[in-house]
């Protein structure tokens, strides 16, 4: 399958039973939901999809059934974050394998590489594969820097096609449009500054609370895109204190809350992480729960 790199795709969570087991039934109901929502991808095996926690058996059987349930309708996307070269282009292989339609590539984890080590990095795993490649650019959180100098390099590879851009620094989507054009698709990585990073010209949003609220989220962009900025950002102010539960380190169980809240998900989470406690527990709680009590109608934003 062809990708077209646009519009929302969620970085979807990994549902968990009670037992610390796979539910493949909430599982299903999620995607179907985000699926129905229109929803223009699914990236798999992220930091909210709790991969470090994964045993490669489940990862491979969450890539089947997402295969399964999304039957070659939107493209299917592995995310690779490994700590060597070798690994990562293993999982690469694998994903192609077994069906997968694209993959977003973090940078080395765990090593603070420069920037020379990390473009031969993604250049090996893109040399490896033929499945078309979104590189994650995240120095808030991973410490490397996806420069545009370094991105010059990568673009002689011809399935590096997308940068999910998450600095932080908004201005950096018209930098790299501004240097790229169309070889390099921009997606914002970044809820509280998706509407934002939309209007400005990033062709899609690698999104987080779309987990719990897909219409929401879909709705925004096709808004934007449609120049019917004032009706998104209707929406946008009312998701707001919902978009901020992303950008923190308990993002998963924040996420999780509110997926319950949507009766799309449940809480359970995978150690180290455990569901949210006490009065950080009620806070989050309360937004989530002023937020449904304020939900708002939405247009006919599919027929836009």
């Amino acid at each position: 399958m062809m990708i077209h790199w646009e519009g929302v795709m969620p970085a979807v969570t990994t549902k968990f039973t009670s037992n610390d087991e796979l539910d493949l039934v909430t599982f299903e109901k999620n995607i179907n939901a985000q699926m129905e929502a229109g929803v223009h991808g699914i990236i798999l095996g992220g930091t909210l999809g709790e991969a470090s926690t994964l045993v490669q058996e489940e990862k491979e059987i969450l890539i089947k059934k997402t295969l399964l349930i999304t039957d070659g309708k939107i493209p299917v996307i592995i995310n690779i974050a490994e700590q060597s070269t070798k690994q990562a282009i293993a999982v690469a292989k694998h994903a192609e394998s077994v069906g997968a339609n694209g993959l977003m590539i973090l940078p080395p984890m765990r090593y603070k590489a420069t920037d020379f080590e990390t473009v031969t990095y993604f250049a090996e795993i893109a040399k490896n594969t033929s499945l078309p490649i979104m590189i994650y650019n995240n120095p808030i959180d991973y410490k490397i820097d996806v420069t545009l100098e370094m991105l010059e390099d990568l673009i002689k590879y011809d399935n590096i096609q997308a940068v999910k851009e998450s600095t932080r620094d908004i201005t950096n989507v018209i930098r790299i449009k501004n240097r790229f054009g169309e070889r390099l698709k921009v997606f914002t990585g970044v809820d509280t500054l998706g509407l934002e990073s939309l209007v400005i010209g990033a062709d899609g949003w690698v999104a987080g609370l779309v987990c719990a609220y897909p219409a929401e989220t879909v709705a925004i962009y096709k808004l934007v895109k449609a120049g019917k900025i004032e009706d998104a950002l209707n929406i946008y102010r009312w998701f707001m204190p919902l978009l901020e539960l992303d950008i923190s380190p308990q993002l998963v169980q924040n996420i999780k809350l509110a997926e319950v809240a949507t009766g799309i998900g449940t809480e359970n989470v995978r150690a180290p992480r455990l569901p949210l406690q006490g009065l950080e527990r009620d806070r989050v709680l309360n937004i989530i729960n002023t937020a449904m009590k304020n939900r708002p109608s939405l247009p006919d934003y599919k027929n836009l």
